[in-house]
């Protein structure tokens, strides 16, 4: 007779599997996103937006999307170079010319940001492998990654994401999340599924 399985609803194991595996995948993205942007990316715009490490180029969906996140662009007495402009409240790129960055915002960048979110998504796959475990569970676990970070990125950029281009991404991770990591775990429970433990009248007939 197969073993009875422990079904009891433990919340405080599923909030800290949530909270490791959005840690986990921000983490990913972190240590992967500002070398390659540093590497690739259009280093005036990016410098003007806070660099390659900003926060905004892994909560903002607007710098995957290659949408602008810098409002307001202003000119003294309303002519002449640009002299600054506001980003997340706060006054940036003051002294900047016109000359040095039009306001135009560098299409690479949302394409490395989209390669990075698909390469952190495969390595959500060993996450959920070794943290969830049940083939059952990888479903809803990456949908509440994905749910969460909407709900940060709308947070942090004050707006809800619009852009086709960002929820493709978004659909194309969490396939690719789901249908892998499903399949390593069925794989893994049908191997210790089928692995036989002798039982003891084995034992004693083989001595």
């Amino acid at each position: 007779m197969a073993p009875k399985r422990n079904t009891n609803w433990d919340p405080i194991l599923l909030t800290s599997q949530i909270v490791a595996m959005q840690t986990l995948h921000y983490l990913t993205l972190s240590v992967l996103i500002p070398p390659l942007l540093s590497l690739f990316a259009e280093a005036t715009s990016l410098n003007y937006e806070g660099g390659a490490a900003s926060v905004g180029m892994i909560m903002d969906w607007r710098e995957m999307a290659g949408r602008p996140t810098v409002r307001g662009m202003h000119r003294e007495g309303g002519r002449g170079p640009y002299s600054w402009a506001w980003s997340g409240g706060k006054k940036v790129g003051y002294g900047w010319q016109a000359d040095r960055w039009d306001g135009q915002q560098d299409p690479m960048r949302g394409w490395i940001i989209a390669l990075c979110w698909l390469i952190a998504c495969s390595a959500d796959i060993y996450y959920l492998y070794v943290l969830v475990r049940r083939p059952r569970l990888i479903l809803d676990f990456a949908l509440t990654l994905v749910f969460n970070h909407l709900v940060l990125t709308t947070y942090y950029s004050a707006s809800i994401p619009t852009s086709a281009f960002f929820w493709l991404v978004m659909l194309a991770g969490s396939i690719l999340t789901v249908v892998v990591a499903e399949q390593l775990c069925v794989k893994r429970e049908m191997s210790e599924g089928l692995s036989v433990v002798p039982s003891a009248l084995q034992f004693a007939i083989l001595r």
